[in-house]
Formats: structure tokens, C-alpha cells, sequence
């Protein structure tokens, strides 16, 4: 299917793009949530009449998340969990306890986009984990899991 991207999309496109992807990604996933538009000739006119205002968008958009990232660059999370005398954990702690941890932070970041390239945290220990805010804004906090 033919579709049109309205922000960039990571590994497929950047904003404006005609790309060829398949039906059940574009119907699924990148039109739903706004990410692409189907590649008719109506869509592709209106497209290139509202052009400068979805730039315009979009570049508040990377505004807005530039100003978030350097907000929560550095931010320590700290959350408490039962461990054993070895420190590991009596389950673990994922990204759903970490987006919950900044929240109380007052940072309002979906769970999806908290990056745990090694999985769940299993252990006691201080990790640096990536937030991603939009697909050109990644900051960096540390997760602090200490022993109840």
C-alpha cells in the first residue's frame, strides 16, 4: 500500500515521504495513530495544501519534546522493591514501573517509549535507561532500584 508520512517514522521515512509498506502495517499501526495518510490522488492534493502547516506542526512538536528532553535529561528515578540477600529481585522492574516513576516526578512519558535494551531489571542496581520523546529527541535517565 501506498501511504504518505505525516511525521517521521524510524526506519521507513521522514515527513512527506511516499513509501510502500504493507496493508496490514498501514492499517494497523501508521494510519490509527496518525503517523501516515493512504496515497490517493485527493490526499496527495490536499497534502501538498496543508504542506506548510503540517511542517509548521511538526516542528512544534520537535519543539515541545526538545524542551521535555532537556527537562528530564539526568532525572533519577528511584524505586524500591523486595530483593534478596544477593540483590536480586523478587520479580522485576519494567518499563510500566519506570513510566510510573516519572510520573511522580511530574513527567508524563508513555511506557513504549522507555527504551530497556537488556530486558527488565532484575537486580539492585543504578541503570541507564533511554526515554525516547519524538524520533529525533532521546534523553537519558538512571533507574535506581534499591532493597525495600
Amino acid at each position: 500500500m501506498q501511504i504518505i508520512l505525516l511525521e517521521k517514522v524510524v526506519n521507513l521515512g521522514a515527513f512527506g515521504d511516499l513509501v510502500k509498506v504493507k496493508d496490514g502495517y498501514a492499517r494497523n499501526f501508521l494510519i490509527p495513530t496518525g503517523k501516515a495518510r493512504r496515497a490517493t490522488p485527493k490526499a496527495l492534493a490536499e497534502f501538498e495544501v496543508r504542506r506548510a502547516e503540517l511542517e509548521r506542526l511538526a516542528g512544534e512538536k520537535l519543539a515541545a519534546a526538545q524542551a521535555e528532553g532537556e527537562k528530564l535529561e539526568g532525572a533519577i528515578v528511584r524505586i524500591a522493591r523486595k530483593a534478596g540477600v544477593d540483590g536480586r529481585l523478587f520479580g522485576s522492574v519494567t518499563n510500566y514501573d519506570v513510566a510510573d516513576g516519572l510520573k511522580v516526578l511530574g513527567f508524563t512519558v508513555e511506557k513504549s517509549a522507555i527504551r530497556m535494551p537488556a530486558g527488565p531489571i532484575k537486580t539492585v542496581s543504578e541503570t541507564q535507561l533511554e526515554v525516547s520523546l519524538h524520533t529525533d529527541v532521546i534523553a537519558t535517565v538512571t533507574v535506581a532500584v534499591v532493597a525495600e
